[in-house]
Formats: C-alpha cells, sequence, structure tokens
C-alpha cells in the first residue's frame, strides 16, 4: 500500500512538469532551449535554432536580454523586452552597417544624443527612421560576473515594424543592425537539455 502511495504521488508531480513544459513563453527560454519562429524562416518556413548564447543588457531603468543561436549558416538574435507589454525585435539577416552606408556622421548621431529629442530622424533605405533613445548599455552574457559596455541609438523605422540599433563601443568604430518585430505568440520555446 506504501508503495502504491509513493507512486500515486509523484505522477502528478511529473505530469504538471510536462504541462509546464508545454506552455513555456520566450521569457523562460534559456541556453540549450529549442526556438521555432512561425514563418521567419526561409522561403515563409519555420526559424528554428537552438539557443548558445544569453546575454543581459541594462540601460537606466531599462532591462532586456538576447537570446542567439545559428540558423543555417547565419547568426540569429532576438532581443526579448518584458516591460508593460512583452516586446520581441529578431535580427534574422544580420549585417553590419557603418555609418556611411546610413548616410549619417558621428556629429549627427552626437547632436541627437545631446537633444535626445523623439521628434529627430533621417532617412535610410528609402524610409524614414525616427529617434527612440541614445545611451550608455552594460552587457553581462551568461557566466560572466563582470559586465562591458557600449554606447547606443536606437530608431524605430516610421509605419513599420523594424528596429535600427546603432552601436559605438570604446577604440570601436560605429555599426548598425535592422531588426525586425516579432509577435512573442509566433515562438514557440522547447525545453533542451
Amino acid at each position: 500500500m506504501t508503495l502504491k502511495n509513493l507512486f500515486q504521488k509523484s505522477e502528478p508531480a511529473a505530469k504538471k512538469q510536462i504541462e509546464s513544459f508545454a506552455d513555456l513563453k520566450i521569457t523562460d527560454a534559456r541556453v540549450g532551449d529549442n526556438l521555432s519562429i512561425a514563418g521567419a524562416g526561409d522561403e515563409m518556413t519555420d526559424l528554428d535554432f537552438t539557443v548558445d548564447r544569453r546575454t543581459e543588457y541594462e540601460a537606466g531603468s531599462k532591462r532586456w536580454f538576447e537570446l542567439s543561436g545559428m540558423y543555417k549558416d547565419r547568426r540569429i538574435h532576438l532581443d526579448v523586452m518584458d516591460d508593460e507589454e512583452l516586446e520581441v525585435d529578431a535580427t534574422l539577416h544580420p549585417s553590419k552597417l557603418t555609418l556611411e552606408d546610413l548616410g549619417v556622421t558621428e556629429d549627427d548621431m552626437a547632436q541627437m544624443d545631446e537633444r535626445q529629442n523623439t521628434s529627430d530622424s533621417f532617412e535610410f533605405d528609402g524610409k524614414v527612421w525616427n529617434y527612440r533613445f541614445s545611451r550608455e548599455i552594460a552587457v553581462r552574457r551568461e557566466g560572466q560576473m563582470e559586465s562591458t559596455g557600449y554606447y547606443m541609438w536606437e530608431f524605430r523605422e516610421d509605419g513599420g515594424n523594424r528596429l535600427l540599433t546603432l552601436r559605438k563601443g570604446e577604440r570601436e568604430p560605429f555599426s548598425a543592425s535592422v531588426s525586425t518585430k516579432i509577435h512573442p505568440g509566433d515562438i514557440t520555446v522547447y525545453r533542451g537539455r
């Protein structure tokens, strides 16, 4: 009888753990998990990758994390911010852009940073990009005790769903990348190891 009771008690706990794995959200994802983004892959297929890096970011009171892994021959980055509303921005086709590519100068960036004016904008790739913010960012990779940092400018595509991020590390050139807003419900998390 005692043996029967032991198995009956452990069965619901195992079932509850399996149910909780089925309900994983992007905010639960960690290194080793497999992610699938519906329709975001090449030719509108699902984009599947295993998270091999998790990096935490902090800018003043703003905090978010990045999940990264390889899809085919390129590195995918998902920036996840769970503030008042869950936001996911995905860099699916990473390419490093320069100030020259964007048609702006270092002086333009310094002036926008000084003004901190959300009505500032510039044109790139036939679109208007609206200034959101600029500030120093603290970065800490999973497993690292010390954080590093860089300076970042963020712009949102006017009337679109893309984000342009410009970064400047100490003794490094400016680099920029474009990401796309992804609906969190389009991402499925499968627990890895």
